[in-house]
């Protein structure tokens, strides 16, 4: 429980303030789009330093460095409060940034390593709710802060939470000593995060009115460069910092690669669902963030019934067809329009939150079921890198289809986010095809094992 709420409160973070941004901007004299910038430096942070958390927490112990990544988070939120200019700000998002990427990655180190693998299911299920809860309820509880209190206080929230967190650190998480490691690749860290900031960054401003979108091709080609630099540089080192070889495993291949196709279209919704409500159905941004939190109630259901739903089907077959219903949930959205009825609106959102988190609680643990312990913070990392680079690229993906739709027919209508919901759903549901191919007994060391009835 102390995990998840490190999770959510970096999570509901990382979009909470997107409601809040022409207060900010007003306050701080800048404008709403070019305070976006805000958002992309916190992507950014995240991408450059999560490929260093595995060595930090292999070298430091992961204990140490997850008390020191809230304080490096809470730092950054009271930065954030205090900022008076956009350089002010768009610096504190990145402070932040860089203690989510060493808290998020190293917290699932910490979970791995402190349990069996039987119970790596069930404690997933706790875990997943905070990650699919706090990007949803980030934008009700931004809109509520920033209309009713003041929007410092979205990141003030942080200061108790956060110590909190820390002191709990202290007294629940078991010791995790580090271990003597060879110096860094340092050359690694540098074109990782070179690959990971360019790409990240290309893809959040390629679209984005306020810069040329020449700016983020270019950030990409230099990300796709770097990208390939790396993997030649890490075919030479025994040790780096990113070890591709654990691709090698069929159930941590079909985990990132199936995950990164999933996440586009998990990544485009939050995205394309408040614009919709906003701009096509006249709903107050509150108002369209209430709606959307229903996807919440259907996590949290997934979570009695996960276990029970893997026994029966297992991890292959549970997969393939989460990750095809769920694409389809989102292909469904292509059709919402303002003479929907509330209730059916809710009812697909529902469902959609259900088998999005019944995939992810399968899905996290899967990435550990052919790794050793000591490749555990080389594979969350792996993973962490993947997710922020497929999230990215669904925001970019739907940003592009809105925007090329809205230029060929002059206005941003229904037809654009219906073509974006269609897109994306069709690309998430194709994550099935990795999970089909797995061994049928792919996982089966990370389920419990049912206990046969008294005699």
């Amino acid at each position: 429980m102390l995990l998840s709420v490190a999770l959510f409160m970096e999570q509901m973070d990382s979009t909470v303030i997107a409601t809040a941004l022409p207060a900010i901007a007003a306050d701080i004299g800048s404008s709403p789009v070019a305070l976006k910038l805000a958002l992309t430096s916190y992507l950014v942070a995240l991408a450059i330093f999560i490929p260093l958390s595995a060595f930090i927490a292999d070298r430091f112990g992961a204990k140490r460095v997850f008390r020191l990544a809230i304080g490096v988070f809470v730092a950054g939120s009271l930065a954030c409060a205090l900022a008076a200019s956009l350089s002010g700000f768009v610096a504190a998002r990145f402070l932040q940034g860089a203690g989510a990427a060493m808290m998020t990655p190293v917290g699932r180190v910490i979970l791995v390593r402190a349990l069996p693998r039987a119970e790596l299911v069930k404690a997933w299920a706790t875990l997943t709710i905070p990650v699919l809860i706090g990007p949803l309820a980030g934008p009700p509880v931004g809109g509520f802060l920033t209309t009713y209190v003041s929007w410092h206080w979205i990141f003030l929230i942080n200061l108790p939470i956060g110590a909190a967190g820390a002191l709990l650190a202290t007294r629940i998480l078991p010791d995790m000593p580090g271990r003597p490691l060879p110096t860094p690749d340092l050359a690694g860290f540098g074109l990782t995060g070179l690959a990971a900031a360019g790409l990240v960054f290309g893809l959040s401003v390629v679209s984005l009115p306020a810069l040329p979108p020449l700016v983020g091709a270019a950030a990409i080609g230099v990300g796709l460069a770097a990208s390939i630099a790396y993997m030649r540089h890490a075919r030479r080192r025994t040790d780096p910092i990113l070890d591709l070889r654990l691709f090698a495993r069929p159930s941590l291949r079909a985990a990132i690669a199936g995950g990164f196709l999933f996440r586009i279209g998990v990544g485009a919704t939050p995205f394309l669902l408040p614009l919709l409500f906003q701009l096509v159905f006249g709903m107050s941004p509150f108002a369209s963030g209430l709606i959307t939190f229903v996807t919440a109630a259907g996590a949290i259901a997934m979570k009695f019934l996960v276990e029970p739903i893997l026994a029966r089907l297992g991890f292959r077959r549970l997969l393939t067809y989460a990750a095809l219903i769920s694409g389809g949930l989102i292909a469904t959205m292509a059709a919402f329009n303002p003479a929907w009825p509330s209730a059916a609106l809710m009812a697909v959102l529902f469902f959609a939150g259900f088998f999005r988190s019944l995939f992810f609680t399968a899905v996290n643990p899967l990435t550990f079921a052919e790794t050793g312990d000591t490749e555990v913070a080389q594979a969350t990392a792996l993973s962490a890198v993947f997710q922020q680079l497929s999230l990215a690229t669904g925001v970019a993906l739907a940003g592009f289809i809105l925007e090329a739709s809205s230029r060929v027919t002059g206005v941003l209508g229904p037809a654009a986010f219906s073509l974006a919901f269609a897109i994306t759903g069709v690309i998430a549901a194709g994550a099935a095809a990795f999970y089909w191919r797995l061994d049928p007994n792919a996982g089966a060391n990370l389920a419990a094992k049912p206990q046969p009835p008294p005699v």
